[in-house]
């Protein structure tokens, strides 16, 4: 069966006759959802409708294409969302890109399979007090593919079946080599495999190429043997899973409300309510077991306040009947700021030309689409971020004691976890990819992995149709400061570091090659005025032991009311020190619940 647009076909305008019904209603297309609509509809007995927003990523060649990634963010493919004023940031505002379409942010994300360090999960388990959320647990469900031909990794560590192909990345650059080399010099490991299961501190490539020693490499993105995007979509919800007739996936759809029954004292999920238009026909379908959301950390928390399940205050300032007073929801958003340092590429090998201008430039763009078509390889097979560096700022050997008196609050899962990856990209941009500078460029950026400052998703209306307040709070606590500024201190000494140092023009005042003559003051005005988002929120529904301290418990149920489910990033009840690709922790958060609920 094709994708549905037609409300008419999967639900009804009668709210009081219960006659499209099924067994799991599935809210968001997105990481998570696609791989829910796939699992729960392996059983040809139970019936799934999974409710996306956005359309399918399959026929949009910038989803297909992995170097154009960020030209969907501004299409109606990704919410246009925006922080509210951040006082750590000197009152700006934030571009905060989220995926809609069916695979949500797997299918505009920058490709990269990570799930963070094994500790993480450990840490999980304790807050949840549920040791299957454990890595010795739940990271047998998320190990990757073996590869064969990467004998520095530990085959027994990985799986060798699933639908989601990973690692076939064949292109890459010399840039990311020589930082690679210059992170050793500075004595930062290597590391064979990030996603081992033993911990990720140290350097190398997110992805393998024909160019480089092939025992030097890890497998680590979301691209195919012919250098195609992997989406949850193109993974789970391929041909034969949409033939099923017992899954109807409808496109185009916005859930607008629960359907909420609280006729027993307390309040259970019984369906949603959906719009196709901004006031259009209201439809409805029913649920016999759950209804499961899945529409992100931003979203989820949006459905539930508009439903009447949230922090009383706030449903009442908006004149929304209050069925569960829920302080909760919504609280907890976390993100992973990342600063951009700008490099001017001396030897003029970055790939300009994949943002031409001019003939000469639109020339080898041209090549490099025959390439790409023909041969799957080239500058657009690249997925921007092609090696990193995940460090401790309170290592010793990186961060010596003379330099570094200051001890900082560890905020790390454990003691062989991150608290900043480092990673570099062989072209520089601006504005989330919309600025390309005319000159030749690379790029180094520092992402901050565990900030404690949390902010909140909020209500700015009762119309579903308006968005949000997103407030992250980003630097909201000093110590986050001083973290990402030791951070951007030792990105400054390794491209100051040969082979890396080879690359860079230090002397053009238009770029960053000066960055590391500024004082930690003028340093932390320059974090206020340019960190970014990378874009992982996360936390708002999170999981908890009791509803005091999360909105969901760890099978995933909202806490005090039935019938209900949270399965998307949301639900992280701590952060995830590496790069959350939507696929890894989103994607898998989808694949944990689906055995049990069936």
């Amino acid at each position: 069966m094709s994708l549905i647009t037609d409300l008419a076909k999967v639900a009804t305008t009668d709210a009081t006759r219960r006659e499209a019904e099924y067994d799991f209603i599935i809210v968001g297309g997105g990481t998570a959802g696609c791989v829910l609509a796939s699992r729960l509809s392996e059983n040809k007995a139970t019936r799934v409708l999974l409710v996306e927003t956005g359309g399918s990523g399959k026929t949009i060649p910038f989803t297909q294409t992995p170097a154009a990634y960020a030209q969907l963010f501004r299409t109606e493919h990704a919410y246009q969302l925006y922080t509210d004023p951040q006082e750590g940031l000197g009152g700006k505002t934030k571009f905060w890109p989220r995926g809609k379409l069916l695979g949500g942010s797997s299918s505009i994300n920058a490709q990269i399979a990570h799930y963070g360090s094994p500790e993480d999960y450990d840490e999980w388990a304790t807050i949840t007090n549920d040791k299957t959320w454990s890595w010795n647990e739940f990271g047998r469900q998320v190990i990757l593919p073996a590869d064969p031909a990467h004998p520095q990794v530990d085959n027994s560590l990985r799986g060798s079946d699933g639908p989601t192909r990973v690692g076939y990345f064949n292109y890459s650059t010399r840039f990311g080599q020589d930082f690679i080399k210059s992170s050793q010099a500075l004595g930062v490991p290597f590391c064979a495999d990030f996603d081992n299961g033993k911990g990720t501190l140290g350097v190398n490539r997110v992805s393998k190429s024909r160019y480089w020693k092939l025992s030097s490499l890890t497998p680590l993105t979301y691209i195919d043997e012919k250098a195609t995007r992997v989406s949850t979509e193109t993974a789970y919800l391929t041909s034969q899973v949409l033939a099923r007739t017992n899954l109807k996936v409808v496109t185009g759809v916005k859930v607008t409300k629960l359907v909420l029954d609280s006729s027993t004292g307390r309040p259970k999920a019984v369906g949603v309510q959906m719009q196709s238009t901004q006031g259009g026909t209201t439809y409805y379908a029913f649920t016999t077991k759950d209804v499961i959301l899945a529409a992100g950390a931003i979203h989820t928390p949006h459905i539930l306040m508009l439903s009447g399940i949230g922090p009383a205050s706030q449903l009442r300032q908006h004149n929304i009947p209050v069925v569960k007073n829920f302080e909760q929801v919504g609280a907890h958003l976390q993100d992973h700021p990342v600063f951009d340092i700008h490099l001017k590429d001396k030897l003029q090998l970055a790939p300009v030309f994949l943002m031409p201008k001019g003939l000469t430039q639109n020339f080898r763009y041209v090549l490099a689409t025959l390439q790409y078509l023909l041969f799957h390889t080239g500058p657009l097979a690249i997925n921007w971020g092609e090696t990193a560096a995940f460090i401790r700022t309170d290592d010793p050997n990186l961060f010596p004691r003379k330099d570094y008196p200051d001890k900082l609050h560890d905020t790390t899962s454990g003691p062989d976890s991150p608290d900043i990856e480092i990673f570099c990209t062989p072209l520089s941009y601006k504005d989330h990819g919309g600025f390309i500078f005319d000159e030749y460029t690379v790029a180094t950026h520092v992402v901050l992995l565990r900030p404690s400052s949390e902010g909140f998703v909020s209500l700015k209306s009762s119309d579903p149709w308006t968005d949000p307040s997103v407030d992250p709070k980003y630097l909201q606590v000093n110590h986050d400061v001083e973290r990402i500024l030791r951070g951007i201190r030792f990105a400054l000494q390794i491209q100051k570091t040969e082979p890396m140092a080879s690359h860079i023009d230090f002397e053009d005042p238009t770029f960053d090659g000066k960055l590391n003559d500024y004082s930690d003051d003028r340093l932390k005005q320059e974090i206020a005025e340019r960190l970014e988002t990378l874009y992982h929120p996360m936390g708002t529904c999170r999981m908890s032991a009791s509803e005091d301290q999360g909105v969901v418990d760890s099978e995933l149920k909202v806490h005090g009311v039935d019938g209900l489910r949270i399965c998307d990033a949301s639900v992280f009840p701590s952060m995830v020190s590496g790069i959350v690709s939507g696929n890894s922790d989103g994607g898998e958060i989808g694949r944990r619940p689906s055995k049990p609920i069936k």
